[in-house]
């Protein structure tokens, strides 16, 4: 059955990226690329995507050459923004029921990835579409930054493991 899932990585402290934006915090960490809540595995599941502006502009910046999802991608923006040539990529605003349906439509039968960053998920939350957090926790604080998700929401701890350095752990949404 296909889920809707806020997958990310977060510092001890619940930050998703520092104040500046930067995940340079993240990539320094030790991780098995075939271990528990993997990037390969995730993905292989995925249909759809949803991410706000700052993460999409994060994405462009870092990946630089080629956009990275081959599955089609809705950013919610208020603004205008570079587009990537040949990528399935719609700039959509506004409430994400009616985009979710149309998400889940093109997803066929796999996961929405609700990509980032955190309000974007709580707005999904908020709209009651939104089934799982999986989040990789790291061992480091960063005292400020863009909060994994800043608003009330409760949860259910489905599974915990490790991964080097992280510890890895699947929430689902309570309703």
């Amino acid at each position: 059955m296909s889920r809707t899932q806020y997958y990310t990585a977060a510092t001890l402290d619940g930050f998703i990226a520092d104040p500046d934006n930067s995940l340079e915090w993240l990539f320094t960490r030790k991780r098995d690329e075939g271990g528990a809540l993997n990037y390969a595995d995730f993905i292989a599941e995925v249909g759809a995507l949803a991410m706000g502006a700052t993460t999409y502009e994060w994405i462009l910046d870092y990946e630089s050459s080629k956009w990275p999802y081959e599955q089609p991608s809705w950013v919610f923006t208020h603004r205008e923004l570079p587009m990537v040539p040949g990528a399935q990529v719609e700039l959509v605003s506004g409430d994400v029921a009616p985009v979710h349906e149309e998400m889940v439509r093109a997803a066929g039968g796999k996961n929405v990835w609700v990509v980032g960053g955190g309000d974007l998920a709580g707005q999904f939350a908020d709209a009651g579409l939104l089934d799982e957090v999986l989040v990789t926790i790291a061992p480091v604080t960063l005292g400020a930054g863009a909060p994994l998700l800043p608003r009330r929401i409760e949860l259910s701890l489905e599974q915990v493991a490790r991964n080097g350095d992280f510890v890895c752990a699947t929430f689902r949404v309570v309703r």
